[in-house]
C-alpha cells in the first residue's frame, strides 16, 4: 500500500511540476508577445509619424509656393493692367491684396496660418461660432439631393 501512496503522491508532483513549467512557459510566451506588440505598435507609430510630418512639410511647401504664385500673379497684374484712373486704382488694390497675401503665405506658411486663425477664435469666439455654424448650414444645404 505504501508503494501505491508514495507512487500517487510522486505523480501529484510531477503534475505540479509539470503545470507549474506550462504556467511558466505560457508567461513567458504572453510576456514575449507583449514586448513584440509593443515594438510593433512604435514602430507603426514612428512611421506613421515620419509620413505625418512628410506631409506637413508638402503641404507648407505647397502653401509657400502659391504664396509665390500670388506675388508674381500681382507683378503680372501691374504690368498688363493699366496703371491710372479707375481700372489703374482697381488693379493697383488687387495687385496689393495679392503681394500682401502671397507674402503672408510665404512668410507664415501653413503653421502660422493655423496659429493665427486660433488667435482670431480665441480673440472672437461668438462670431467664429457663428461662421462656423454658417458654413456648416451651407455645406449640409449644398450637399442635400
Amino acid at each position: 500500500m505504501a508503494s501505491v501512496t508514495n507512487q500517487i503522491q510522486n505523480a501529484k508532483d510531477k503534475a505540479k511540476d509539470t503545470a507549474s513549467n506550462v504556467i511558466d512557459k505560457g508567461k513567458d510566451m504572453a510576456s514575449h508577445a507583449i514586448d513584440k506588440g509593443k515594438d510593433i505598435a512604435s514602430n507603426v507609430a514612428d512611421k506613421a509619424n515620419q509620413y505625418a510630418t512628410a506631409a506637413g512639410d508638402k503641404a507648407d511647401s505647397a502653401v509657400e509656393s502659391f504664396g509665390g504664385t500670388m506675388k508674381s500673379a500681382a507683378n503680372t497684374l501691374r504690368q498688363n493692367l493699366p496703371d491710372k484712373g479707375v481700372f489703374g486704382d482697381a488693379s493697383e488694390s488687387v495687385a496689393g491684396a495679392l503681394e500682401s497675401g502671397g507674402k503672408y503665405l510665404e512668410d507664415k506658411g501653413l503653421s502660422g496660418i493655423g496659429g493665427d486663425m486660433t488667435e482670431v477664435i480665441k480673440k472672437y469666439p461668438v462670431p467664429a461660432v457663428l461662421l462656423a455654424l454658417g458654413l456648416g448650414y451651407l455645406i449640409a444645404c449644398s450637399t442635400r439631393s
